[in-house]
């Protein structure tokens, strides 16, 4: 993948793992219309690179991750405005189809913990705090906070932290099923690689299929999502991956995945 020159995200590789990350920290990698353009212009070019297999993203330093969006940008911009800017790109990043990691140090507030929620998983520093303070500054969450956290806490928690601004500790949102791994702090970038490598070593045709079936479970009936689970299974029979996966299994060897 050719490097662009981005201003507010850095952009890297470390083997089969693409890396991007926010960069404005004496913003707290606040997000503005600019980052998350870039953002979703690099996830995209991850996508397309037939070498990249995972993607993690993360916030340089080790104050935030991203402590929610510009509120310099937004605070005099009209409905209108706000319809037609900058909301196309959320869309844009819960179509990849690859897996995304998020890497979480610091704060994780508003649309940075939305960000974190539009990641498959998150590997979060013990330092690590979640929240949706949008209610302290006379809003609520706009781009999945109140889905995303209700699907996932249930009704009443996330009220309380929705309607108190409260921020959570990663500790806490790990027991409640958010967070996937608590790692020392300065670590999570780490562990989130590790994590990302694992994945990247599957056959990336069954993990773009499992992904898809795992997020109709959000979006469908149970009868549905079973129904496209099983079409997703059958048309892995298809694949050279799938061969190559059951004959080292039989020959007792490490399967090779060539994503095909």
């Amino acid at each position: 993948m050719p490097e662009k020159n981005y201003q507010y995200i850095l952009v890297e590789r470390d083997e089969r793992v693409g890396i991007a990350t926010l960069n404005r920290p004496k913003e707290l990698n606040a997000l503005n219309n600019q980052l998350v353009g870039e953002l979703t212009d690099a996830l995209q070019e991850f996508e397309r690179d037939e070498e990249i297999r995972c993607i993690v993203i993360t916030g340089a330093g080790e104050k935030s991750f991203a402590a929610g969006a510009d509120i310099k940008e937004m605070s005099d911009k009209s409905p209108i405005q706000m319809m037609l800017g900058g909301f196309e790109a959320w869309r844009r990043i819960r179509q990849i189809h690859k897996p995304l990691i998020a890497a979480v140090g610091g704060y994780a507030l508003g649309g940075g913990c939305e960000l974190a929620m539009q990641c498959d998983m998150i590997v979060a520093s013990e330092n690590a705090r979640f929240g949706q303070p949008e209610i302290l500054l006379g809003v609520m969450p706009g781009a999945g906070g109140t889905q995303r956290l209700a699907r996932t806490l249930g009704k009443y928690r996330t009220m309380e932290i929705v309607l108190t601004g409260a921020q959570v500790t990663a500790q806490e949102m790990h027991a409640l099923g958010l967070v996937n791994r608590v790692a020392p702090q300065g670590e999570h970038l780490t562990e989130a690689v590790k994590l990302a490598k694992t994945v990247a070593a599957q056959a990336p045709v069954a993990v773009r299929l499992a992904k898809e079936a795992v997020n109709a479970a959000f979006e469908t009936t149970l009868e549905e999502g079973l129904e496209i689970e099983r079409k997703n299974f059958f048309l892995l029979f298809d694949t050279e991956d799938m061969r190559e996966g059951m004959r080292a299994f039989i020959e007792k060897r490490k399967a090779v995945f060539q994503g095909r």
